[in-house]
């Protein structure tokens, strides 16, 4: 396999459990790009939560990529150049903030320095891996790098595009009312989860593929050139564009069934064990 790109996504697959790059992981990919091979984070992160990744990679040094909103952004890290952008309409952006109304769900949104959201308190959510409750809004704002600021009313607020507007709401809620929560608009945006806990809406056709056919076809960089590693729903259109679409251990059933191979878990140091392999 002729390798060009190395696509990961971050949360679960970069990252262990305790959110930490290990020395391990780290260390492959550099070797990789000193290489020559392109590395590119694609993320459902907006481009702030993705940056401080790029500079522990040295992917600045190494013309590296970086897609975030789950495909609707694409950034060239060493030019700071846009590649790519695709965000929601202003008019859906406020039909589906003024449809989660009705739900039980905490919507965020975000715009340059600030994530928007209707209480900074009302953030707590019962999860498995907490021990006790969570407070699922400043963690996504620390992650982003955002600060928070409320908005009572966020549909009425909206008068820019979205690349993203994201959901959270308990796991056993999300997973009953998805469907009504996706239903009017279905036709129109992509919805998608990203985690349990978290169901995100971006424009018709977004994914984390269509990111890398807009961006990496024009470099030359083509599907049969690109090992991708995931471990979550949103990762399923980078298993399946890549020429080696690699599961990670601790990835959900649907993608270990669509990946050409399966690796260890991100807390193993999956991604290094399988570039050992395959490189």
């Amino acid at each position: 396999m002729d390798v060009k790109a190395i696509v990961l996504d971050i949360d679960g697959t970069l990252l262990n459990d305790e959110k930490k790059l290990t020395t391990q992981t780290k260390e492959a990919l550099i070797t990789a790009q000193k290489e020559g091979i392109k590395v590119i984070l694609a993320s459902g992160r907006p481009t702030p939560g993705m940056l401080k990744y790029v500079e522990e990679l040295q992917m600045d040094q190494h013309n590296g990529l970086i897609v975030s909103y789950n495909g609707a952004h694409v950034l060239d890290v060493r030019t700071q150049k846009e590649l790519f952008s695709q965000p929601l309409s202003i008019e859906n952006s406020k039909n589906i903030l003024e449809h989660l109304k009705q739900f039980d769900v905490k919507p965020m949104i975000a715009k340059d320095e600030y994530m928007y959201v209707n209480n900074v308190f009302d953030g707590m959510l019962d999860l498995d891996f907490s021990d006790g409750l969570f407070n699922i809004i400043e963690y996504e704002s620390r992650g982003g790098n955002f600060q928070l600021c409320e908005k009572e009313d966020l549909a009425a607020f909206v008068d820019f595009p979205l690349h993203k507007i994201l959901v959270a709401a308990q796991p056993e809620y999300l997973q009953e009312n998805w469907q009504k929560i996706y239903a009017p608009f279905e036709q129109s945006v992509s919805g998608v989860f990203s985690a349990p806990m978290y169901f995100e809406f971006t424009d018709q056709g977004i994914d984390k593929a269509n990111a890398l056919e807009q961006t990496l076809k024009p470099l030359g960089i083509h599907q049969e050139h690109i090992i991708s590693f995931g471990d979550g729903h949103n990762d399923l259109s980078l298993i399946n564009y890549a020429g080696m679409g690699v599961a990670m251990g601790n990835a959900v059933e649907e993608l270990k069934s669509a990946a050409d191979k399966i690796t260890l878990s991100n807390n193993e140091d999956g991604i290094a064990k399988a570039l050992s392999e395959l490189l």
